[in-house]
């Protein structure tokens, strides 16, 4: 389904500035910071439209979104930690939600979780346990609850950030979402080793960093365009979306 390139071409890409995580992006570096926990408020109507549309399947260690048919394949490697994946949800994130909703390409998510290991305790694993539940609630659920999630994160990479209390109360922003199997999901941390597969399919990849986007495998020349729309979508287009 996906075109692959091998981790030596990916990480030759990483290292000649190809990446968007080369210029910028959350990395091996980086301390831990205690952070208010806030919710934020439900994305615009327009937005949740798109949103509420967008079917997603587990593939492997990918979280599939949008039509397994459409031409092209856009992968995407975030932690949910990682404050410039959040800036990417609220830019580019938006046009993939967008162009997958009109069927140009879908998206597979690789939810890493290196930074727990960076900079200590266990927010975002239980946060890519939590991704991982929303997709067995239905169509438009993991997208939703994902843009709703970024949009929510601590400050500073927490570690004491996305208690099962804080997830919940984000999923509360999207319609349907919630119920006992999600909660007990969310809060037993169901999808443990699927969060440890997806972790070492991240270190596996060679792409080192976050937020990493490859188009149909090869890696999107981006750099601070990754966290402007417009930009992000002219660089789409110059990959041949």
């Amino acid at each position: 389904m996906t075109v692959r390139r091998t981790r030596r071409v990916v990480a030759a890409a990483v290292t000649a500035g190809l990446i968007g995580l080369a210029a910028v992006g959350c990395s091996d570096s980086g301390g831990s910071t205690a952070a208010a926990v806030t919710v934020a408020p439900a994305a615009p109507a327009e937005q949740t439209a798109v949103l509420a549309g967008l079917p997603a399947a587990v593939d492997g260690t990918k979280i599939v979104v949008g039509e397994t048919k459409a031409p092209h394949t856009v992968t995407v490697y975030v932690d949910p930690r990682c404050g410039y994946c959040a800036k990417f949800e609220a830019s580019g994130g938006t046009v993939l939600a967008e162009q997958a909703a009109a069927g140009t390409l879908k998206v597979e998510y690789v939810v890493a979780s290196f930074l727990d290991a960076r900079t200590g305790g266990t927010a975002s694993a239980r946060a890519a346990n939590a991704l991982r539940a929303a997709v067995d609630a239905g169509t438009g659920k993991f997208a939703a609850f994902q843009a709703a999630l970024f949009a929510s994160q601590p400050a500073g990479e927490s570690k004491d950030g996305f208690s099962a209390d804080h997830l919940l109360r984000i999923a509360d922003q999207v319609e349907g979402l919630r119920s006992a199997a999600f909660d007990r999901a969310v809060r037993e941390d169901t999808y443990r080793g699927w969060v440890a597969d997806a972790e070492k399919a991240f270190e596996s990849s060679g792409v080192g960093g976050t937020p990493t986007v490859l188009v149909d495998g090869a890696a999107l020349p981006g750099g601070h365009a990754l966290y402007d729309a417009a930009e992000f979508s002219k660089a789409l287009g110059e990959a041949g979306v």
